[in-house]
């Protein structure tokens, strides 16, 4: 493992999730790489896209 992927990562919720207990993501972006992992249970698996990826997935969701 890399020292960058072993260093710690900065989650953040979008602005636009509440504190309610909703479904919420949580995303950390380390270079290329974004890291995806459920807000309620952050030990779990985390997913993994590249930027590439994360920016195509960002694209579709706003034609929505």
């Amino acid at each position: 493992m890399s020292a960058a992927e072993s260093a710690p990562r900065a989650w953040f919720k979008s602005s636009y999730s509440g504190n309610e207990g909703g479904e919420c993501l949580e995303v950390a972006v380390t270079p290329g790489i974004i890291h995806i992992r459920d807000s309620k249970a952050p030990a779990r698996a985390q997913l993994t896209v590249t930027a590439g990826e994360w920016a195509a997935f960002v694209r579709f969701a706003e034609e929505r």
